[in-house]
């Protein structure tokens, strides 16, 4: 199949999606969704960060040429290219097999493996919710002012829980963003039982494109190289397909942190369950004492609020 061909492709297996649907990187395991397609490039966010990012024809453009010369191995991908080499297996006309990603015309288009059906997530508020749910829990039982002297596996469930929250937390908020807007005005604010909004104006500038940018460059006598510069991710497709070694255009230290790997969704339905049937088998006294617990902190959070 022909570049132009393949990418026409691409964008509408992207455009196709079922709403909802995620993809996630081979090596990272980063979910992002596709937020539209354009004649020169595929915006896509992901969910973990909420960080908006191009993949640009161009780029895919070299990544499938590497492709025609053979298999590419998935744990080989660098950082910027992963996106790329996830959008490319909804192709019909590549595949994974045995850890890498090949040219294949007998595959299955749209069979990603790093597709995630929107049927087999839980909706965003449901997620934030029971994480919530599971992180107050755990709170109730453990001494979270001292992680120091947490055990081993209480730390790490606290740590992925918090991640958890955090994420699902950060995506629910960016759904309220748009009806927001639509109910305020400008210099308008609105006032919550919890807090006080208001629509904020940023200037946001993006750059024309580069013939424009560079011929207006031209004409006042600028040169070229004051605005030209590296751009890391198109650096990363360049050394997947390329001899080109990393230590050649990096500087390479590093960073020692703390990844998440995986969660049991399992374990938390289960934990769940057991929170549900401990609340149905509280008798009217305990619920009654539960109900003064819940309205005794609101009052002290309410105390505090107007003490600020």
């Amino acid at each position: 199949m022909e570049p132009d061909d393949t990418w026409t492709s691409l964008r509408t297996q992207c455009e196709d999606l079922e709403p909802g649907a995620e993809l996630v990187t081979p090596v990272s395991e980063r979910p992002f969704g596709i937020e539209r397609t354009a004649a020169d490039r595929i915006v896509v966010r992901f969910e973990d960060s909420g960080e908006r990012r191009s993949l640009w024809r161009e780029q895919f453009v070299v990544f499938l040429e590497r492709l025609d010369e053979g298999a590419v191995a998935i744990e080989d991908l660098q950082p910027g290219v992963e996106p790329y080499a996830s959008v490319v297996t909804l192709s019909d006309e590549y595949a994974v097999d045995d850890g890498a990603i090949s040219y294949d015309t007998d595959a299955a288009g749209g069979k990603s493996p790093f597709l995630v059906p929107a049927a087999d997530a839980r909706a965003p508020p449901e997620r934030v919710h029971d994480d919530a749910l599971l992180l107050a829990a755990l709170l109730e039982r453990l001494d979270a002012d001292d992680p120091t002297a947490l055990e081993t596996d209480s730390l790490t469930d606290l740590y992925v829980l918090a991640s958890d929250v955090q994420h699902g937390a950060d995506r629910l908020r960016r759904s309220t963003r748009a009806p927001l807007l639509e109910r305020l005005g400008p210099d308008q604010q609105l006032h919550g039982r919890y807090g006080t909004v208001r629509r904020t104006t940023r200037e946001r500038r993006r750059p024309k494109d580069a013939e424009t940018v560079f011929a207006a460059l031209d004409d006042r006598g600028i040169p070229r190289e004051w605005v030209t510069g590296i751009d890391r991710d198109k650096l990363d497709v360049v050394l997947a397909v390329t001899e080109l070694e990393e230590d050649e255009v990096y500087d390479v230290g590093e960073d020692v942190y703390v990844q998440k790997t995986s969660v049991d969704e399992e374990e938390k339905y289960s934990r769940l369950q057991g929170l549900a049937n401990r609340i149905d088998d509280l008798d009217d006294a305990e619920g009654d004492a539960l109900r003064e617990e819940l309205d005794d902190i609101e009052d002290r959070l309410e105390e505090a609020l107007s003490a600020g």
